[in-house]
């Protein structure tokens, strides 16, 4: 059964609307931080194989270096991407200081993490949005080029000659 139309049921709820996930900023830092210890204690196992010797052919796994992205924050938080998008775009000064932190953190790792081979520089450069630009600029382009009066001549010869 429905409410009754007119009803001001919602005057008595004793909270509108829901919880916040972090109760400040400092709570929020600290489970960023959790995150990247997890992260650091937790390496991503490649396999590779054996490439010479008695063992040759053989899988092996290494510890490869797991990279930090928002993403694996946000799901280590329980909370979706665009949950924290909107949070970071809705939340007060304290909490955006905190967010501009941690994204900082995460980008410096993938940054460095590529720079010295851990992680794909390319796939790296494309996520943080890094593009190698080369600009070519010709200071000819507005010139006023004139054939000297002995070029015009042939020229000329050369146009007569075919019409």
């Amino acid at each position: 059964m429905s409410a009754p139309k007119g009803n001001e049921f919602w005057k008595i709820r004793t909270k509108h609307g829901r919880d916040k996930i972090f109760s400040d900023s400092e709570v929020l830092l600290q489970a960023a931080y959790e995150y990247f210890r997890w992260n650091a204690n937790n390496p991503w196992q490649k396999a590779e194989a054996i490439k010479s010797g008695e063992y040759a052919g053989t899988i092996m796994r290494i510890p490869t270096e797991r990279p930090l992205t928002i993403e694996g924050l946000t799901q280590f938080l329980g909370v979706n991407r665009k949950y924290f998008d909107d949070f970071e775009k809705t939340c007060s000064q304290d909490f955006s200081a905190i967010i501009t932190h941690i994204r900082e953190i995460i980008s410096r790792q993938k940054i460095e993490g590529a720079m010295v081979g851990s992680f794909n520089p390319t796939i790296v450069s494309r996520i943080e949005g890094l593009v190698d630009k080369s600009e070519v600029k010709n200071e000819n382009l507005n010139m006023n080029i004139e054939p000297t009066q002995e070029e015009a001549k042939k020229i000329k010869e050369s146009f007569d000659k075919d019409f």
